[in-house]
């Protein structure tokens, strides 16, 4: 067993590590390009929405109001004809991205906090690179990747957009398992 006190500057530095390989990722590579499509016609979208200042929050089109509604004939109508929409709406006013970078800086941490956690329950001091890469990174992994599927499975987020954010994951639970493997307290 290896103390979570003894496994801080692995959990920092991959952190660290992981949100620069995920700035790089967004700002310099057309990787997520195609995360969202561009609606036909956004204009008339934007158009019909604005009006209506819907508040911040995830929307479902058409949205029954019980287990009883669902099984209705005017739901299953509404589901047939369309639209059918899953959505989130944000807050208006000018870009920002510092929130959003605080809290991937901050999940980040806490995945590799569990991480650590983890292999500190499971692994010694002294423990060769490849045992403590191995569990690391599957850890790390299913952190940074399992999230994403069920919102694939259930609300039909395009599966291209899972995929490339599990392949993210895959490449930030390689570094995180580097940075613990190297740094292991010997």
């Amino acid at each position: 067993m290896t103390g979570l006190m003894a496994l801080w500057l692995p959990i920092l530095l991959s952190a660290v590590v992981v949100f620069i390989a995920s700035s790089i990722i967004h700002m310099f590579t057309r990787w997520h390009n195609s995360d969202f499509a561009t609606l036909p016609d956004e204009e008339k979208v934007r158009a019909a929405l604005g009006p209506l200042k819907i508040p911040a929050g995830d929307y479902a089109v058409p949205k029954p109001v019980s287990m009883e509604d669902m099984k209705s004939s005017g739901f299953a109508e509404k589901h047939k004809t369309g639209p059918v929409v899953v959505m989130t709406v944000m807050t208006p006013g000018p870009i920002s991205m510092s929130g959003s970078l605080v809290g991937w800086f901050v999940f980040c941490l806490v995945v590799s906090l569990l991480a650590g956690y983890a292999a500190g329950l499971t692994i010694a001091p002294g423990a060769a690179y490849m045992t403590v890469f191995r569990t690391v990174s599957t850890v790390t992994f299913m952190g940074y990747a399992l999230a994403a599927w069920p919102l694939t499975i259930w609300y039909k987020r395009n599966l291209g957009t899972t995929i490339r954010g599990t392949i993210d994951a895959l490449l930030f639970g390689l570094l995180t398992a580097g940075v613990f493997g190297w740094l292991w307290p010997r």
